[in-house]
């Protein structure tokens, strides 16, 4: 590899996944790491949970010298273009070259479109958290926008810190679509065991200075608001360069190829195929970022590898832990098994496991993970 070395946008678990397994595999190219992000990287799951409730700020994804020591360098700017044909990035007027190209720009809160909606905050960087927490200390009452995970981890760490929060959300049941009733039933327990009140059915139509207008014209007060409401793909870049975006996402291959020479892309923005399900899946999920961005960074270094393993990600909503995995794209039918202290909801699909969400049964969750991959039935009937 020549002086351009790699190249990296995006200074999430993606990026420096892949600066870290290229440095593995190569000691001596240049990596670059470009990032609008202000903050060194850090970890996102805590900003939800314990950076919330204010029980640490420790949030960094490595120490001060952990880059340093691996010869990674940070560059803060905005990347303009992409020159995929002569290998390079542009930064306004100045160009970087690349050897290689790994694409890791996550992605970014969807707004909020009613009136008021700018008033509503967001929960995606450390800024945002910071903003967020600084918002709660002298709030009294808040609104939650957005039953997801976020949402309510969000709310729960809330209403930990004495705030009377509200989670409103279109669905009867939190995430219910997605999880099912049994699963929605269990998630509304563990977010109102912590305070928080679930107002279901029902749409923000306006936000005001210190309310919130529903559509079925309740109003609640709300010294702060948090919209949790989904992410955009960041991809504006990879598709002005031609590189082959479906549905906002990059498509990539099992090595994190996209469809131009040397560029990688992992994350968020990726549309990947995974290996052990025989097809490409969309994933959100830190974890699966990084594997991503571990396979990219090994491949751009010359390493032959692919990503495989069923996607899946840890929430802690209170003091309440679920693990949730999946392939990520439906389920016919489910089962619910109680425990003493916990639940397992099984999910399969014409007599195959393709999911499971458990709360304190992490032997189920390890045995789903296996049989999701395996291609197997679930270990008690699902009808």
């Amino acid at each position: 590899m020549s002086a351009a070395g790699l190249v990296i946008i995006g200074s999430g678990p993606a990026g420096v996944a892949a600066a870290e397994a290229f440095r593995e595999h190569d000691a001596d190219a240049p990596v670059r790491i470009m990032t609008e992000d202000p903050d060194p990287p850090y970890e996102r799951p805590p900003l939800s949970k314990e950076y919330l409730r204010g029980t640490t700020d420790d949030v960094a994804l490595h120490p001060a010298d952990w880059f340093a020591e691996r010869s990674i360098e940070l560059h803060r700017g905005t990347v303009t273009e992409l020159d995929v044909t002569d290998h390079a990035i542009l930064l306004g007027d100045d160009r970087m070259a690349y050897d290689a190209l790994v694409l890791a720009t996550g992605a970014a809160p969807r707004p909020l479109l009613v009136p008021g909606g700018e008033r509503a905050l967001s929960l995606r960087s450390l800024t945002d958290a910071r903003r967020l927490r600084e918002a709660a200390t002298g709030a009294k009452t808040a609104v939650v926008i957005g039953a997801g995970f976020i949402g309510c981890e969000a709310a729960a760490s809330l209403a930990m810190r004495g705030i009377t929060v509200h989670l409103v959300a279109p669905d009867t049941l939190p995430q219910e679509k997605r999880l099912g009733s049994d699963a929605g039933h269990r998630i509304t327990d563990l977010v109102t065991a912590t305070g928080v009140r679930y107002v279901g059915n029902t749409s923000v139509r306006e936000i005001g200075s210190h309310s919130v207008l529903l559509d079925d014209e309740r109003t609640i007060e709300a010294d702060l608001v948090l919209a949790a409401t989904g992410v955009t793909p960041n991809s504006d870049l990879a598709r002005a360069a031609g590189l082959r975006v479906e549905n906002s996402l990059i498509v990539v291959d099992g090595h994190m190829r996209t469809s131009a020479d040397d560029v990688y892309a992992a994350g968020d923005i990726a549309l990947a195929h995974n290996a052990d399900a025989g097809r490409a899946i969309a994933v959100e999920h830190w974890q699966d970022a990084a594997d991503q961005g571990e396979v990219a960074g090994a491949r751009a270094a010359g390493r032959t590898v692919s990503w495989s393993g069923a996607p899946g990600f840890w929430s802690d909503i209170g003091d309440a832990t679920l693990k949730y995995s999946a392939w990520g794209d439906g389920y016919e039918h489910s089962r619910i098994v109680d425990h003493d202290d916990g639940f397992t909801v099984w999910y399969e699909r014409d007599g195959v496991l393709v999911g499971v969400l458990t709360h304190n049964a992490d032997d189920d969750y390890d045995l789903g993970g296996r049989l999701i991959v395996e291609g197997g039935p679930a270990p008690t009937p699902v009808r």
